[in-house]
């Protein structure tokens, strides 16, 4: 498997691996593969690097994971050097990191930007990958790699009359590069997921008047967010090595954090009131690690519920609009909390308005207004914060046909199925970094992509070393994990919630809790084991012959 590049005159250019997409995941992917003296070409269909924090520029927009646990461990010299300012990063300062990593680098030489992948198909006699892109252009590789990011398919809702709107419309995921100025406006914000938390605070301190239409009241913590000192850099940098090992083989989640070590209903109501204060002021994710049973035991979850809805109730001055945020459709955790600064003291604004659209949707959307319940809201411009199609979403975009001819799409139709969530059975040679049967979403992004990539790479040395050409998903191992993955999930109370990780967001998408709770520690000793017995569950295959069961 040299690194290989056809001559001018050959019809396509060839390369070992083709990665789609230069987000984290793809720029780490690419570093590995130059490392593994392997010829490799990234597409991305945006104009730089960063993926989800390209396209994510919305007002408020930051991540949901400390700076100092977001960001890629592989390189020591980057971790020591580069300075967070704040201890929950914003946009514009995780795409500056991003920008760092491909210049220090050197990644961009490799990467292909304003291009999408439309196409890819498997020619079985040449076990190559044909890949078309969006100039028209045709290349071919050895394998490919979709690193397509799981939240980067923004979801255009289906509202009656949108297209007649008068006004801007913005919609969160894809969010304009330059500055959006509220003044003097009225602003409809359509959504109060994340983005939708997020960015209200925002848009409330310029518009006119904001009218936030929520369909589901959601659970959010506030983030506490403060600027960090060279002080707390150090004292994190220098216990960096035990803070990566936890995160990767410990925690659930890949995040750093105190583990709980008894059930909710374990203390007495007064004591456990006092930790959910505690997380309270503490902020952000780790709210949920108060207790170690409120993920599996409704009781135990409400406690926590409670807790928040009653600080909710503190919060808003306004009973009604109290009520109506207090959210009582889900079990807490089980959507992805959401984390925030001053969103619910937000509605206590003389120019902000809640309308609920769970029991009275929006009828239409007119020229200057949203008609809910027969009453027109006129606004100026529209934000929709209505989501993502998660996990499936990039990757459903793009027509790839495995053996047969048969698409991803079809074999995909009923919910999406892999082993791993690395490789889907009938697709040789197409890795998946972070997709469904993953930790993917579940976890701190960056240390399952660090994980998935690593391992990726591995496999790739490990078939040089034995000179095999393929290796594809074996069905009974991918139906095996499918029913491991869903076995995991329903021990839990996550599927009770109508959320994104069960595609519930997307009209006509399959109901299937799509990442693995099971745990990020977990989960790797899973695909470390897979390897070390010769990639167990994998059918491998040399160029000049057919497929063979991995050594058991």
């Amino acid at each position: 498997m040299s690194p290989t590049q056809s001559s001018p005159s050959e019809a396509a250019e060839t390369y070992d691996v083709v990665v789609v997409g230069a987000g984290f995941a793809g720029m780490y992917m690419l570093y590995r593969l130059r490392r593994l003296g392997l010829s490799a070409r990234v597409y991305e269909q945006g104009s730089g690097v960063g993926g989800t924090w390209y396209w994510n520029r919305y007002p408020g927009a930051r991540c949901d994971v400390e700076s100092m646990q977001y960001s890629y461990s592989f390189s020591e010299e980057l971790q020591q050097e580069w300075d967070w300012s704040e201890r929950y990063a914003p946009q514009a300062e995780i795409l500056k990191y991003a920008n760092h990593v491909a210049d220090r680098f050197d990644l961009r030489r490799d990467i292909q930007f304003d291009t999408r992948v439309e196409r890819a198909v498997f020619d079985e006699r040449g076990k190559r990958w044909s890949v078309t892109i969006s100039d028209g252009k045709t290349v071919e590789a050895k394998f490919i790699v979709l690193a397509t990011g799981c939240l980067s398919n923004a979801r255009k809702p289906d509202i009656n009359g949108l297209e007649n709107f008068k006004g801007p419309v913005y919609h969160t995921g894809n969010w304009p590069h330059e500055p959006v100025d509220f003044t003097g406006l009225c602003v409809g914000l359509i959504g109060t997921g994340s983005s939708g938390i997020q960015s209200a605070p925002i848009i409330a301190e310029q518009a006119k008047h904001l009218t936030v239409f929520q369909r589901t009241a959601n659970f959010s913590i506030p983030a506490r967010n403060a600027a960090l000192s060279a002080g707390d850099r150090d004292a994190f940098r220098k216990n960096y090595p035990e803070i990566r090992r936890f995160a990767r083989e410990v925690a659930r989640n890949g995040i750093f954090a105190e583990q709980p070590d008894r059930g909710a209903l374990d203390d007495s109501d007064d004591t456990r009131r006092g930790k959910y204060e505690k997380r309270w002021e503490h902020g952000g994710l780790t709210f949920m690690y108060a207790y170690n049973n409120l993920g599996l035991d409704r009781t135990a979850n409400d406690t926590a519920a409670d807790f928040v809805r009653g600080k909710i109730a503190e919060i808003v001055k306004d009973p009604a609009a109290a009520k109506l945020l207090q959210p009582n459709s889900h079990p807490i955790g089980t959507k992805r909390i959401c984390i925030d600064t001053d969103y619910f003291a937000t509605f206590n604004r003389p120019n902000v308005s809640l309308v609920d659209i769970k029991t009275t949707p929006i009828e239409e959307i007119t020229a200057h207004a949203v008609r809910v319940a027969g009453k027109d809201h006129e606004v100026d411009a529209l934000v929709l914060a209505t989501g993502f199609d998660a996990m499936t979403g990039s990757v459903a975009k793009i027509d790839i046909r495995g053996r047969e001819g048969w698409t991803l799409n079809q074999k995909w139709a009923e919910g999406p199925k892999t082993y791993l969530g690395l490789m889907s059975a009938g697709f040789p040679n197409l890795f998946i970094v972070t997709g469904p049967g993953s930790p993917s979403v579940l976890s701190n992004m960056i240390v399952s992509i660090e994980q998935h990539v690593d391992w990726i790479a591995d496999c790739l040395t490990n078939m040089r070393k034995r000179g095999l050409a393929t290796i594809e998903a074996g069905r009974d191992a991918e139906e095996k994990w499918v029913a491991h993955v869903n076995e995991v999930a329903q021990g839990t109370l996550y599927p009770r919630a109508n959320s994104w990780y069960m595609g519930a967001n997307i009209p006509g998408k399959p109901r299937i809790f799509m990442p693995y709770i099971g745990g990020v520690g977990t989960y790797r000793r899973i695909c470390d084991e897979v390897a070390a017995k010769g990639y167990e569950g994998f059918l491998l295959g040399r160029a000049e012959q057919g497929l063979t069961a991995a050594a058991f």
